[in-house]
């Protein structure tokens, strides 16, 4: 009987380690890109995969703005990235998403103090319930139209220090996902309800909306020098859960622990679609594994959908 248990035992620690090695092992970004005198901006870059990305990105030579919410975190995080790769250039500069007005202040103070943008990185996310400052809901608000408005503010700087590109990190629960419009138009939000399980279809739909903005963004960048692409990192352990409750907590960090894979892992994908020279002709594309996925399902190619999403968050940010 002993045997028999130290047998299943040492199969399950073999199907682990496999599994690791394979399904859940994450592809390392092969650019040998060198960024000197060129700038990038990192939101949510105070941990997870946002820190991972900015470090390599401050290792590779570029100047590095943290967008952040929280000072405290982020000029820790400066420090670190100063002191891991003995580069400078790397600034914080508030920027809460949750806030329209703080979007535009952060991009009212880029435009007047840096004179170039060559890669602007959406990265931050959240699972937070509530209503950003502006009354949406709070997952809609950070993971989408934050991000839409800012990458709108900053299209003209993109644009001016071509080639130039927008990374904005999407998830494979995009899949899960759907945009309601008429919940959108009505309660400013992609669902109702405050449950746990209300927020993961939430962040779920935000996901999608990432893609779709990213689809339409390519359209109206043609004939640029900016190209533009969505990313889904992979299972990863960052700080994203950290406001579920006590039992999905107990629930899901176990299963995070045991089979999702570090930050850095999950910055790579990221990283291959700021840095892969030849990809310009997928701008527009999701990537996973730093690789196009080219059997993406139809609702995030939804050329209607993302056309009205554009003009509704457009509305939303009061650009038209």
């Amino acid at each position: 009987m002993l045997l028999e248990l130290l047998l299943v035992a040492a199969l399950l620690v073999a199907v682990y380690f496999l599994l690791h090695a394979t399904v859940l092992k994450e592809p390392r970004c092969q650019s040998a890109a060198k960024l000197h005198g060129k700038t990038a901006i990192v939101t949510g870059a105070n941990t997870g995969i946002g820190k991972a990305t900015a470090m390599d990105l401050a290792r590779r030579g570029a100047r590095v703005i943290l967008a952040c919410r929280d000072r405290r975190r982020a000029e820790a995080a400066m420090k670190e990235i100063i002191q891991e790769t003995g580069n400078s250039q790397v600034i914080f500069m508030q920027l809460d998403l949750a806030s329209l007005k703080s979007v535009r202040s952060f991009a009212d103070d880029f435009l007047r103090s840096e004179s170039r943008l060559d890669l602007l990185i959406n990265n931050a996310g959240l699972l937070n319930s509530g209503k950003t400052e502006d009354g949406f809901g709070m997952i809609f608000g950070v993971n989408h139209l934050g991000h839409f408005l800012l990458t709108v503010l900053l299209l003209d700087r993109l644009k001016a220090s071509g080639p130039s590109r927008v990374v904005t990190v999407a998830s494979i629960m995009y899949k899960m996902g759907k945009v309601d419009f008429s919940c959108l138009t009505t309660h400013r939000d992609v669902a109702l309800g405050s449950r746990t399980y209300h927020l993961g279809q939430k962040y779920n739909d935000s996901k999608l909306c990432n893609i779709l903005f990213t689809y339409e963004l390519a359209k109206r960048l043609q004939g640029t020098d900016v190209t533009c692409y969505s990313v889904h990192p992979g299972a990863i352990q960052t700080e994203i859960t950290r406001n579920y409750g006590f039992w999905w907590g107990l629930l899901i960090h176990p299963i995070m622990y045991l089979f999702f894979v570090d930050a850095v892992s999950g910055a790579q994908t990221t990283l291959h679609c700021a840095l892969e020279q030849g990809i310009e002709h997928l701008s527009g594309h999701y990537f996973s594994k730093c690789a196009p996925k080219m059997n993406i399902e139809a609702k995030a190619r939804d050329d209607a959908a993302a056309k009205k999403l554009w003009e509704l968050s457009e509305s939303f940010c009061g650009l038209s």
